[in-house]
């Protein structure tokens, strides 16, 4: 029977284009499905603000009345007008090039009409949301923030001309048993010289006054980088909203400058991948048994945001932080840390985790963003 793509209109087609991937990693022990409530609520134009300055459309691909791919179209106004460039995202496939081209072409027809002459890919709305195709890595369990495709996702890619166009590296560590000489010596110099103070919260409600400053830290310190846009106030606002409800206190360090102000910080939850896989992309009704006991019971740390601001990282900000982050770790007696993915083209923050070798885990996982032109 032939392929036919179908564009997704109503809820109930959205919630089964989100699930397709369940079904194709349903045998693969890697893959963490993501939560399908906060996957809508990303996904939905009357939810997500981050539609007041973007439009997105969504296919998938049937054979024999099945789903066996399914693409998103992303146009973020300010790239298309700046660079006449449109995303893609949320791109899954079953090994079957007919399929997968029939997904781009179908992208490219949308961009093309927008006026776009490129696409680029995988990438979400924001930095926030997930991004690259993994590359290597491949027997690594991913965070829950990460993408896990199939190697021949990149054959794919590859067989219909895409190049690469950017690439990230994720690091895995060891927790040592105290913070290195050199991180604590810097942190307590710098704290001193410059009175830095970091924060210490009683409960997790004390740190929504601070929440603000660490994303405008995204802003300023990641603006530079690939794919980046500012979030505006009302994404900031969302993204508090959804995540920040998260958090557990002991594993936020906020570092802050003599007006109260954040200057650099570091955001890590336990590994919450490992429960997602048994919740089955649902919290309830007994997903969330899951997610609280690795919430509150775990050795494995994933870390999601780190950065300072770039006005106070030659003031050592950085070693502050690190410090921190690493005494943090300690104090919880984690044994291992996963980092999200850094671009290559972020020397700081590579070169931070590389001068640390003695303590990482000796894995390659890699993942990139291709692009494609539009005829």
């Amino acid at each position: 029977m032939s392929l036919e793509i179908h564009e997704i209109q109503t809820k109930k087609e959205l919630t089964a284009f989100i699930k397709f991937p369940f079904s194709l990693y349903k045998e693969n022990k890697y893959y963490v499905p993501p939560l399908i409530d906060f996957e809508l609520s990303t996904l939905r134009k009357d939810k997500n603000p981050a539609f007041d300055a973007a439009d997105a459309a969504y296919w998938v691909v049937k054979k024999e009345g099945k789903i066996v791919g399914r693409i998103a179209g992303i146009k973020i106004n300010q790239e298309l007008d700046e660079e006449s460039l449109i995303r893609f995202g949320w791109v899954d496939f079953i090994d079957d090039i007919e399929v997968t081209k029939m997904l781009f072409d179908k992208l490219a027809s949308w961009g093309k009409e927008l006026g776009a002459t490129a696409f680029h890919g995988p990438l979400g709305f924001t930095d926030l949301d997930f991004e690259g195709a993994l590359e290597s890595g491949y027997d690594q369990q991913p965070t829950q923030a990460t993408i896990y495709n199939y190697p021949y996702y990149i054959d794919h890619f590859k067989q219909l001309g895409f190049e690469t166009s950017a690439t990230w590296k994720e690091f895995r560590a060891f927790v040592p048993d105290e913070v290195p000489r050199r991180i604590r010596r810097s942190a307590q110099l710098v704290s001193k010289r410059f009175n830095f103070e970091l924060k210490k919260f009683k409960k997790v409600n004390d740190i929504l006054k601070y929440a603000p400053g660490v994303f405008e830290i995204l802003n300023e310190s990641y603006s530079h980088l690939y794919g980046y846009h500012p979030l505006s106030e009302k994404q900031i606002q969302y993204y508090i909203d959804q995540y920040f409800g998260f958090i557990r206190k002991e594993y936020v360090g906020i570092v802050v400058n003599e007006k109260d102000e954040v200057i650099a910080m570091a955001l890590c939850m336990p590994s919450l991948s490992t429960a997602f896989q048994k919740a089955k992309g649902r919290l309830f009704p007994f997903g969330f048994i899951h997610v609280l006991k690795a919430f509150y019971s775990n050795k494995y740390i994933d870390l999601f945001l780190i950065g300072a601001r770039q006005d106070y990282q030659k003031l050592g900000a950085n070693a502050l932080i690190f410090n921190e982050l690493t005494q943090m770790l300690i104090d919880k007696k984690a044994q291992y840390v996963s980092t999200g993915p850094m671009l290559l083209e972020n020397r700081a923050a590579i070169n931070n985790w590389e001068s640390n070798r003695e303590i990482l885990d000796d894995v390659d996982i890699r993942r990139s963003c291709f692009k494609g032109t539009i005829g």
